[in-house]
């Protein structure tokens, strides 16, 4: 039976969001096309009329979670006009976040994935991330556009390695004191 384009448009949706959220909680190799397809509803066979690979769609879906953490800090940045880069850096840092990888960060969630993976998920990654940088360095310290790039920087890679710690290891009071530590040292003024 032929669906619409509207509801093709919809089934679309609902595989990059799942995919988004199944990669970031399972790894790339954690989770199948088969089984992908059926978290989203859908039927295995569907898959390929969506996308030409597994690759493809992991492009997509790292791209759309990268553009929904974006969203995130801007709503974070505006709730706190005082403190935008804090308000970023609290977020990121916290349990909650640690937590949730499904919901979180995908380059945290996937970094390891990520540098091993293709052209369509590192450009996806690549795009992103030069949009977090100029974000971030909108709100970060400095005399210089170059001096806050560099903040920016160095506080969204400081960023991603707290998380990456923090979830590596199987202490929790060493995982919250990992999360703090971070987050208040990019809270301090820089030297």
């Amino acid at each position: 039976m032929k669906v619409s384009r509207e509801q093709a448009a919809q089934n679309r949706e609902r595989i990059v969001e799942t995919a988004a959220r199944a990669f970031r909680e399972k790894g790339f190799d954690g989770i199948g096309v088969a089984d992908l397809m059926k978290t989203a509803g859908l039927t295995h066979g569907g898959f390929y009329g969506h996308f030409a690979s597994k690759e493809a769609l992991l492009g997509e879906a790292v791209g759309r979670a990268l553009d929904g953490a974006g969203d995130g800090w801007q709503a974070s940045m505006a709730a706190h006009p005082d403190d935008p880069l804090g308000a970023v850096v609290r977020s990121y840092l916290s349990p909650r976040h640690r937590d949730n990888p499904g919901a979180g960060c995908a380059i945290s969630a996937l970094g390891a994935d990520i540098s091993r993976a293709g052209p369509a998920v590192r450009d996806a990654v690549t795009e992103r991330t030069r949009a977090q940088l100029d974000l971030l360095a909108r709100a970060a310290p400095g005399q210089t556009d170059e001096q806050r790039r560099s903040h920016a920087i160095a506080t969204y890679a400081a960023m991603i390695g707290g998380m990456v710690l923090a979830r590596a290891v199987s202490d929790a009071a060493l995982s919250d004191e990992i999360l703090a530590a971070v987050a208040g040292a990019l809270a301090s003024p820089p030297a």
